[in-house]
């Protein structure tokens, strides 16, 4: 049958900070070592949180956003997961009624229960306030209960729970615990790989929450895999769809380290889709991309952090300017870009010389200097995505195009497309899913 039912819970705050990812992966930790299958997803772009929320449930994590991703596309993936998971935690994106669409309405359009995760300390009673506001601001909204995180001792705790109206399910609480947040820096938090101790965080996160109402399986949510079909008894599969092979046998190298990150792992399940044929290699590492490739695909992450070492690796950038002097394509997001620029100027002031392979140089600011859902046009219609960055970058280059801002009328102009020879960058963060055609344009330079 095309509906699928699953216990899901739908984890969102009053605000970005609160603990929101601490929460979330402690759940699905807990549940996956109670022998449960576990899916997380995550909503909005973001590349660091699900890195972590993947290391919790043992699985990967998939984005959902209404305009991004398509509610339809949203859909399919909650009913596959549903066919496959024991439990489906959905974490939210800044406050619960942040953004349009917001968290709110995403849970309210699939009817998945909201738990607010309200970081208490330096708080009494004011925490009722805060919950019932929460609560009641939208009736429509499906609303679990509230957490309280962060807070000082048990007395703390009895004065946040009274706080609450009757109707209010308090849920539980967890101390405020070093060794249960999660280190963040300027682009969200560490990555995964990045935190020695992660496991043992997620663990005691887990042991925390044990001692909640949240320990306990939520009642099954229905998903419909096609809402609108005649025949609802017809088995489907939500998350299969028949692409045409359109990289068939094309070969793509992906940078891929602690520098070059952020990749959507939808976008390497459709380049799989598409008939490619990919590999990995890391420009920390000094690793050349395979010697055959035909296209290059350089994501961003955190090449800033890693610049006088990526400037000293010779091999990996002896085999990528000869990939351009072989003019085979290569396509670059946010760092990806950064790396080809001439230089790269971090906060400290410090400029290192970059591959120089696309003229330019861009400086790191206190500061970030683009935030939010952007959209581009080319030859094969329209890619949504997103931007996030701290960066300026000064080049001579004209645009090939721009992208454009759906949902700020006041400053519609999105984040510029260049292109030098072989080479295609840009700063947005493409979403490749929302159309496949674009993305297979972007490896066989006929996207602009």
């Amino acid at each position: 049958m095309s509906v699928r039912r699953c216990p899901a819970l739908f984890i969102t705050a009053p605000a970005s900070g609160q603990g929101k990812t601490t929460v979330t992966a402690g759940l699905a930790r807990l549940h996956r070592r109670q022998g449960r299958r576990v899916r997380v997803f995550k909503t909005g772009p973001d590349f660091l949180d699900p890195m972590i929320l993947a290391r919790a449930s043992g699985a990967p994590v998939l984005s959902l956003d209404l305009w991004m991703v398509g509610e339809s596309a949203c859909r399919a993936l909650l009913a596959q997961a549903a066919a496959e998971a024991d439990l489906i935690l959905i974490e939210g994106v800044m406050g619960l009624f942040d953004g349009t669409p917001s968290s709110a309405d995403l849970a309210t359009g699939f009817g998945v229960p909201v738990v607010p995760v309200i970081a208490a300390k330096s708080m009494a009673q004011t925490f009722g306030a805060l919950a019932f506001g929460l609560a009641r601001f939208r009736p429509d909204v499906p609303f679990y209960g509230v957490l309280a995180n962060r807070v000082g001792s048990t007395r703390h705790a009895d004065l946040l729970k009274t706080s609450l109206p009757d109707d209010l399910r308090w849920l539980g609480h967890l101390a405020s615990a070093d060794g249960i947040e999660l280190p963040e820096r300027h682009l969200g938090l560490h990555q995964a790989s990045e935190v020695d101790d992660l496991d043992a965080r997620l663990d005691r996160a887990a042991d925390a929450l044990e001692h909640t109402a949240l320990a306990e399986l939520p009642p099954p949510v229905e998903f419909d895999a096609d809402p609108h079909s005649a025949d609802s008894d017809t088995d489907t599969d939500a998350g299969a769809h028949a692409y045409p092979p359109l990289l068939r046998d094309l070969h793509i190298a992906i940078a891929r380290d602690a520098a070059f990150s952020f990749i959507y792992p939808a976008n390497l399940s459709l380049l799989d889709a598409l008939g490619a044929r990919v590999s990995y290699f890391s420009p920390l590492a000094d690793e050349a991309p395979a010697a055959d490739a035909d296209a290059l695909y350089l994501p961003g992450g955190y090449p800033e952090l890693h610049a006088a070492t990526l400037a000293a690796n010779r091999n990996t950038a002896a085999a990528i300017r000869a990939h351009t002097d072989a003019s085979r394509p290569i396509f670059a997001e946010c760092g990806g870009m950064l790396y080809l620029l001439d230089g790269l100027t971090d906060r400290s002031g410090v400029a290192t010389p970059m591959l120089g392979l696309l003229p330019g140089h861009a400086t790191l600011q206190k500061r970030f200097t683009a935030l939010g859902m952007q959209q581009l046009e080319g030859r094969h219609g329209a890619l949504t995505g997103h931007t996030f960055h701290y960066s300026t970058l000064d080049t001579p280059l004209d645009p090939v195009c721009r992208a454009t801002r759906p949902h700020d009328a006041s400053n519609p102009e999105g984040e510029a497309v260049y292109r030098a020879g072989p080479i295609v960058a840009t700063y947005m963060h493409g979403y490749w899913p929302s159309n496949p055609a674009f993305a297979a344009a972007l490896f066989d330079g006929t996207a602009f």
